[in-house]
């Protein structure tokens, strides 16, 4: 399988950036290839313009040249997956924007849906657990992503996972994070069809 991966972050030394090596070397060693997306890297824009505007009455349409691009790449994978560190109980805006630009009408959903057979949402929460539970934001962000978003434009193998207490830099914790990490892409479609 060819897994698109997309890291926001803008600092390329961050523990994001360390998940993401983590993943994609579990990936490939259980046979899968990968691209690694550095939205912030590539300079995206995350701000929807006039011209990448869902157009409802076209079943088709062409978008910005970016667009057109990003979209293009998206069609040369089978599966996709998102790390990022979560800020303010959602996606960073970096993320966020990607998704309102790129996951386009006509392409994501409407007339066509994504072809994507598996995507997974890694999300790096500063939080611990307990008190991700204490108001059910695992629940809301869990739904919005694998209802709200995947499941909306034709993903139904979406799952979210979290790694937790990202803030605490002790080097057994932070060894533990990217151990999930690494496993996460080992496994990878294989714990989702379970």
């Amino acid at each position: 399988m060819r897994v698109l991966c997309v890291v926001s972050h803008p600092r390329k030394d961050s523990l994001t950036f360390k998940v993401a090596d983590r993943f994609v070397q579990g990936l490939a060693e259980a046979g899968h290839d990968y691209e690694i997306l550095d939205l912030h890297g590539i300079g995206f824009d995350p701000v929807l313009q006039g011209v990448d505007e869902p157009d409802w009455s076209a079943a088709e349409q062409t978008f910005s040249p970016e667009v057109e691009r990003e979209i293009r790449r998206m069609k040369e994978h089978d599966a996709l997956a998102f790390i990022f560190p979560v800020w303010w109980w959602h996606l960073p805006a970096m993320l966020k924007g990607y998704i309102d630009r790129v996951w386009n009408n006509g392409f994501a959903y409407g007339s066509n849906q994504l072809h994507h057979q598996h995507v997974v949402w890694i999300g790096l929460a500063g939080v611990s657990k307990e008190q991700m539970k204490k108001r059910s934001y695992d629940e809301m962000i869990t739904h919005l992503l694998n209802v709200g978003i995947a499941d909306y434009c034709g993903v139904s193998n979406s799952k979210v996972e979290f790694l937790y207490e990202t803030l605490d830099s002790k080097p057994m914790h932070y060894e533990m994070l990217l151990n999930q990490a690494y496993l996460l892409g080992l496994n990878y479609a294989k714990e989702q069809q379970s």
